[in-house]
């Protein structure tokens, strides 16, 4: 198995190699978060299962992590990303530098189809509490970027049977959305 680096695989010192395994996969959320974000290629980190925990406010529901859980994978898509762009989705999704956000960035080697592994960095929950649910609306969200980046059928049938529950409210919440780029990255209550 080659082992090899972001920048020494793609050969591009001014690119973030990121890992999305929940909406972001999506293309017209990632779309929306990054001008010019370039697909590498569907992935899976090894020993890792998506868990939801928390509280989403523009979609009602846990909001998706990943946690160690040995013999599981969880598939995603690895991008290329502009730093520009990477500083972009920080933003988006509540990771903050000096760690009062939603998330941070977490360092993964993540395994391609052929079995190479390429280094990357994810979003991850630091605080947990309790497990929630996602909305069932967010949940599609995430099938779909699954079924639009043809992760593995086993898997896209896995994330088919997590439980989620219907949003109580509209979703996507469009002032979550309008307000959650600066709002939900200093907000306490998102961070946990």
């Amino acid at each position: 198995m080659n082992i090899t680096t972001g920048f020494d695989h793609y050969g591009r010192k001014d690119r973030q190699y990121y890992f999305a395994y929940g909406s972001n996969m999506h293309p017209e959320q990632i779309g929306e978060r990054c001008a010019v974000p370039r697909v590498v290629c569907a992935a899976c980190l090894r020993g890792h299962r998506l868990a939801f925990y928390g509280r989403n406010r523009m979609w009602d529901g846990g909001m998706e992590t990943v946690v160690q859980a040995s013999g599981q994978d969880t598939w995603g898509v690895l991008y290329e990303l502009a730093f520009s762009d990477a500083a972009s989705l920080d933003m988006w999704c509540g990771a903050r530098l000096d760690g009062g956000g939603a998330y941070f960035h977490y360092p993964v080697l993540v395994q391609d189809a052929g079995g190479r592994e390429h280094t990357a960095v994810l979003y991850k929950k630091d605080v947990l509490g309790h497990a929630v649910p996602p909305s069932s609306e967010y949940l599609a969200r995430i099938l779909a970027g699954a079924a639009a980046n043809n992760l593995p059928a086993a898997y896209v049938d896995w994330l088919k049977n997590l439980q989620s529950a219907p949003a109580r409210y509209p979703v996507p919440s469009r002032e979550a959305l309008l307000r959650g780029v600066l709002h939900e990255s200093t907000c306490a209550e998102c961070a946990g």
